[in-house]
């Protein structure tokens, strides 16, 4: 009888997908353009760093699968922070923000690496003065939000709205949990249920593959790693959570390498070894570990095509407000 149900998901898909434990992403439904072109704007905007140089797509690179592909970014004089960049497509659908979950959604997630020494180094007042400078950033600040004294409020709830729109549908997953019987390979197939089966959905699931709960990184074996990072216990101050992070998603996860809060893991086969080792207490072998690889290539959706947009021009007669070194 299970050969029969294993031998009928294969054969059809979107069998009742709504039961499955993953659901597929679907395409953004934009409400309010001329926010979202705002924030846009700001996502691309250096101004809003110390330096002038670093922008939230230094770290979250649209081109790259909203990652720099770096164990960890480099932020202002050449800093390098603590811990490796999450995505930012799709990150709407998480829970909480940032591997330690201290922030409790997009708006609040981007007010911290503005203020960040590592990363933008610049102050929220600095960073609004700055904007105020520019007349292009005013106009528009008070067409979305009716006034012209916006503030680091207006500021981050417009680049959240951007960010809400960098979702990822229709992975060739996604597209089989719909019921396109060709999506898949047969290889894909199998890593899906071996996926189940070795108990990866218990972490990993919803639409976001992950990203709506906490975890211990090394849950049945201890993971061994120099970053410093502690995840949730450095959050809450209780040392039972020490090492605990944010399950992050698998969504565009073969784009979205090294792996893991520390960087360390850069071939994603070499990621679902360890983790089914440390996370799961089992030995894939190398046929499981390339099947299971295999169906999370699956799950590379339409990445965001994004026009990149005109920012306002500094004006020659307006100084930038003072920064102290």
């Amino acid at each position: 009888m299970r050969k029969y149900c294993l031998l009928v998901a294969l054969i059809l898909p979107g069998a009742g997908w709504a039961n499955e434990p993953i659901q597929p992403v679907e395409p953004v439904k934009v409400t309010n353009p001329e926010k979202v072109e705002l924030g846009k704007m700001l996502f691309f905007e250096p101004r809003l760093s110390k330096s002038g140089a670093i922008s939230c797509n230094s770290c979250h690179n649209l081109a790259t699968g909203g990652v720099d592909n770096q164990v960890s970014s480099l932020g202002h004089k050449w800093k390098v922070g603590p811990i490796n960049s999450p995505t930012v497509l799709n990150s709407s659908l998480n829970f909480v923000q940032f591997w330690d979950g201290r922030a409790k959604d997009l708006k609040e997630q981007a007010a911290g690496p503005i203020a960040n020494p590592l990363e933008m180094a610049f102050t929220h007042n600095l960073a609004v003065e700055t904007l105020h400078t520019l007349p292009g950033y005013r106009t528009r600040f008070s067409a979305v939000y009716g006034k012209d004294n916006f503030g680091i409020d207006e500021v981050t709830d417009a680049i959240a709205a951007f960010e809400e729109t960098l979702v990822t549908p229709n992975a060739p997953f996604d597209r089989w949990l719909k019921g396109d019987s060709k999506a898949l390979t047969a290889q894909q197939l199998k890593g899906y249920e071996l996926f189940k089966a070795k108990g990866c959905t218990a972490c990993h699931n919803g639409v976001a593959i992950g990203g709506n709960s906490y975890q211990k990184m090394g849950l049945v074996k201890s993971y061994k790693t120099d970053n410093p990072a502690q995840g949730r216990g450095a959050i809450t101050g209780e040392k039972q959570f020490i090492g605990w992070f944010k399950v992050p998603t698998l969504r565009n996860i073969e784009l979205t390498y090294p792996y893991f809060h520390d960087g360390a893991v850069w071939d994603l086969k070499e990621a679902v070894q360890i983790m089914a080792d440390i996370q799961l207490g089992q030995r894939l072998t190398e046929l499981e570990a390339e099947d299971m690889t295999a169906y999370l290539k699956s799950l590379t959706g339409e990445q965001p095509q994004i026009v990149l947009p005109q920012l306002p021009p500094s004006q020659p007669d307006t100084p930038k407000p003072e920064v102290k070194s």
